[in-house]
């Protein structure tokens, strides 16, 4: 039976954001993940939720960020994520923050050991020991796959630890930080951070370390949005809501325009969307404009911020002034 096919002039649509955060304790990963769950929906709307598996560390953050919580323990296995994933997706979420999925590797009921019970089940023995990952890495593969259907953006915090390579015979080799994780994520990632001690959420985007280098991804249409190592931060989640939307990306200006641009910005949504042309057109700015650019910029934040503060005075009515008057 011959099938038949369909064809149309190649259009980009709205498509999900999957980003990943990878560090350890202290880099920062879920403020960067509210923040930029906060920029998504800028563009989207909707409601953020958050899947806690630590604890309900996220609610240390409840005063500063609106988001719903929801608690989720062991176990940890695809399915139960997939489930709680569904869940969010049920109660209005556009987009969801998984803090963290590094449980559905070596948590209770992850994973690793699911592999330990389905090893045990088949006997044990060092020639079933590769035959017990079909259950734990087919679930993975379907929640997965699942997630890719739903209509929603997703970030995905993963704890990270240093990893060395060991060969016989050699000293042994630092990986870097690498996530507590399948190494299928990183695929599936529109992109990925890596987020280092200390970090307070600014991304390392190039590393020496094999194992860093490996998990880092920054696709070409995100590079101009980084060039100037920004820290993670609303304005850029909703720079990557917007091109996931189907925006056009900002056009780049000349010094002279940005520096014209900002001399007449007044109000807080312009300011937000001439910082998105300026990261674009950063890096071919001359150096030695970029001190006027910048000057350009903190008045116009200044000026912003001062109109904010300034109390707003009623106009006095006729009939009031008059009794003022007298």
């Amino acid at each position: 039976m011959t099938r038949n096919f369909t064809h149309r002039r190649a259009t980009r649509d709205k498509t999900p954001l999957l980003v990943g955060l990878v560090g350890s304790s202290s880099s920062g990963k879920t403020k960067s993940a509210l923040r930029l769950a906060r920029g998504f929906q800028r563009v989207t709307n909707g409601k953020i939720f958050v899947v806690d598996t630590e604890a309900g560390r996220s609610l240390q953050y409840a005063d500063e960020f609106e988001f719903e919580h929801v608690p989720f323990g062991a176990p940890f296995g695809p399915l139960d994520y997939l489930d709680v994933i569904k869940y969010c997706i049920d109660n209005g979420a556009t987009t969801i923050v998984g803090d963290s999925m590094s449980h559905e590797h070596e948590g209770p009921g992850g994973i690793l050991e699911m592999h330990g019970v389905e090893h045990a089940r088949l006997g044990g023995s060092k020639g079933t020991q590769m035959l017990a990952w079909n259950k734990p890495k087919s679930e993975h593969r379907r929640m997965l796959n699942t997630i890719l259907q739903f209509n929603c953006n997703f970030i995905f915090c993963f704890r990270a630890k240093e990893k060395l390579k060991l060969e016989r015979g050699k000293d042994p080799v630092s990986l870097g930080f690498m996530p507590i994780g399948d190494p299928s994520w990183t695929y599936e990632m529109t992109m990925q951070c890596l987020l280092m001690p200390g970090s307070k959420g600014v991304p390392t985007w190039k590393s020496e370390k094999a194992g860093e280098a490996e998990i880092i991804k920054l696709p070409g249409f995100f590079e101009n949005t980084f060039a100037t190592a920004p820290q993670l931060s609303e304005d850029i989640g909703e720079t990557l809501a917007k091109w996931a939307a189907g925006a056009a990306p900002a056009a780049k200006m000349t010094a002279a325009q940005m520096i014209a641009e900002y001399t007449a910005c007044s109000e807080p949504s312009e300011l937000r969307r001439l910082e998105e042309i300026c990261r674009v057109s950063w890096s071919s700015v001359a150096s030695a404009d970029k001190p006027k650019v910048k000057a350009a910029i903190e008045q116009a934040k200044k000026r912003i911020e001062d109109a904010a503060k300034a109390p707003d005075v009623e106009p006095i009515a006729d009939d009031e002034s008059e009794q003022a008057a007298g």
